[in-house]
């Protein structure tokens, strides 16, 4: 009986931390989602603008758009500072060792401790931005992406991507594994109403080496900065349902160890008054 209350007491002290960290999840979730709604629709538009207008305004010769010469690749992968989120850190690691990039060269540029420590062992970590990761900011961003820009002109590195969690909902968090230079141009045929946009010559003003020198880095900042902020979202609504999972669990565990605890409590009131009618009737 006191083993059995011991652990119940232990089981409801931790499910009151459970409870705490769900609220504090849920709150920050709120923020975090506003804020990814609000860079969504430029995050997304910036992707498909870059890559419809290269499309169509064919081959240009330029330093950000020539093809890397380089075998290393640039990955950078965006997880969280701390656990107790489900498999949301895990998965972008997943993303890393178990996807196409698995038997690649690269050089991880870490926003987060937990994808970090994750791949350290298998690949080098070329720069570490954990702390950023608490409170995105455009600024570090712009810093993040001019590294890796410099990497790429230095011919150091030959490709680019970024590794993140997209935010789809509450409970549906992606891992996406995003290329972000060479630009991949869709190789889809354009419908009939497209043919003719596509026949239309583009024209740039500035000149278009000067245009791209202002267009790329502005690309690559602008998805790292809405891979962050579709990150800390995703981050927060997987550790608000890891934690709701955990209270839950809790709950019935509790439930279970308090039946055991009556039944033991239980089976020791009948054995003491079997031993008091029993020793009466000697006396007796």
């Amino acid at each position: 009986m006191r083993d059995i209350k011991r652990r119940r007491q232990s089981i409801a002290s931790t499910q009151q931390i459970t409870k705490a960290m769900k609220l504090v999840a849920t709150v920050k979730l709120q923020r975090a989602k506003q804020q990814a709604e609000r860079s969504r629709t430029y995050f997304r538009c910036m992707y498909d603008t870059v890559t419809d207008l290269l499309a169509k305004a064919g081959n240009i010769d330029h330093p950000y758009l020539r093809p890397g010469q380089a075998n290393r690749k640039a990955v950078i992968v965006i997880t969280s500072n701390r656990g107790l989120a489900g498999g949301y850190n895990s998965n972008v690691v997943k993303l890393i060792t178990q996807g196409k990039l698995k038997d690649e060269e690269l050089l991880i540029y870490s926003i987060g401790k937990r994808g970090r420590d994750g791949l350290r062992k298998k690949y080098e970590i070329k720069e570490d931005y954990s702390d950023i990761i608490e409170e995105p900011a455009y600024a570090d961003a712009i810093a993040l992406g001019k590294e890796v820009l410099d990497a790429y002109l230095k011919g150091e590195v030959g490709e680019i991507y970024l590794a993140y969690t997209a935010f789809k909902n509450t409970v549906v968090h992606i891992p996406t594994l995003l290329k972000l230079l060479p630009v991949d141009i869709a190789e889809q045929k354009p419908d009939e109403a497209e043919k003719e946009a596509f026949k239309a010559p583009m024209n740039f003003e500035p000149k278009e080496e000067e245009a791209l020198d202002l267009l790329i880095p502005k690309y690559i900042t602008s998805l790292i900065f809405g891979g962050m902020t579709e990150a800390v979202a995703s981050e927060n609504g997987a550790r608000m349902q890891a934690m709701d999972s955990a209270t839950s669990n809790a709950e019935e565990m509790i439930e279970d160890l308090s039946l055991l605890y009556n039944r033991a409590r239980q089976g020791s009131i009948t054995q003491e008054l079997t031993e008091i009618i029993a020793g009466a009737n000697a006396i007796s």
